[in-house]
């Protein structure tokens, strides 16, 4: 498996389903904004109705955050507009307004390195920073869905990064303690943990 972090995120064209109507996208549209990218193995499944629920209700907190949320599978846009018209109900995805992008052949998830033997991707997350470059990725097996809240934790991370130039220790929050890169203050955090 690529460790895609800190390399240009492989760039594609592709069709993608925003609420039922077709678009073609490039991912270097969406230079100047933060991109989620996810993937998921298939649509009218089990597992992953829940993640894109899940994205959906956190959606304008990533916009909040200046991030666009797209979503990528091997299935056919019709496939993916069938089941944006599905109800939760009946395991469906009505309702979810981020794009769905349509992966037939599974050229996007090779490239970044998730299409796994059967054809279909594993659970790959990819944070992309407004320059087009990989800052974060997540790799998750088939059965193991993926924590949207950490997501926005990492997004926000980068961006305190970013604006601060400090970097960010372990289990770190949005409002708490950073670290400058000398001793002094690796030390002075340490010291001052519970």
């Amino acid at each position: 498996m690529s460790v895609l972090v800190g390399k240009k995120a492989p760039i594609f064209k592709a069709t993608a389903v925003f609420e039922g109507e077709f678009k073609t996208i490039h991912l270097e549209g969406y230079k100047g904004q933060y991109v989620i990218l996810f993937f998921y193995p298939l649509d009218f499944t089990f597992v992953c109705p829940t993640e894109l629920h899940a994205f959906q209700e956190k959606l304008q907190d990533f916009i909040r955050l200046g991030a666009a949320v797209l979503a990528c599978s091997v299935d056919s846009p019709y496939s993916h507009k069938a089941w944006l018209e599905t109800p939760k109900e009946k395991g469906g995805i009505h309702g979810i307004q981020y794009g769905i992008i349509s992966d037939l052949g599974g050229k996007i998830a090779q490239d970044y390195d998730v299409l796994n033997e059967e054809g279909i991707a594993y659970r790959g997350l990819f944070l992309i920073d407004q320059q087009g470059i990989v800052r974060h990725q997540v790799v998750n097996d088939l059965p193991l869905g993926r924590s949207v809240a950490e997501s926005i934790r990492m997004l926000e991370a980068l961006q305190h990064v970013e604006k601060h130039g400090e970097v960010c220790p372990a289990d770190w929050n949005k409002n708490k303690t950073a670290i400058h890169t000398t001793r002094e203050s690796v030390g002075a955090y340490l010291a001052n943990r519970p």
